[in-house]
């Protein structure tokens, strides 16, 4: 009696495909988990820089000339809690300052999220 090809996969072939389905299946993985993390930076980043974009024009609004010692305050935007500061910069006009606007997701200041830079004039 002899025994026929059925035709199927060795013990060996299986093994190859599921390490190269684990390895490949491992690295979609990353990838996915580094888009989710990037998207939750740009959405951060997002909500800082309209946090900056809303004190500036309410600055602009008051008429305040700023100082050059900073002036700080929150914001909460989004459900979260923001912290901003800014800070004039004199510039070649005695008429004209640079105002610079940082805003931090922490109350120590440690890294700034968004930072705007806009001049006021008297």
């Amino acid at each position: 009696m002899r025994l026929r090809d059925e035709g199927g996969f060795t013990l060996l072939e299986i093994l190859v495909a599921m390490a190269v389905f684990a390895l490949s299946s491992t690295a979609l993985v990353a990838s996915i988990s580094g888009e989710i993390n990037g998207t939750a930076r740009i959405d951060e980043m997002f909500a800082a820089s309209v946090v900056a974009d809303n004190e500036l024009a309410e600055f602009s609004l008051k008429g305040i000339w700023p100082s050059e010692s900073w002036t700080s305050g929150e914001e909460t935007f989004m459900g979260r809690t923001w912290y901003w500061r800014y800070h004039a910069v004199k510039t070649g006009d005695p008429s004209l300052v640079a105002v610079d606007i940082e805003v931090h997701a922490d109350k120590d200041y440690k890294s700034s999220i968004a930072g705007l830079r806009t001049y006021v004039s008297r």
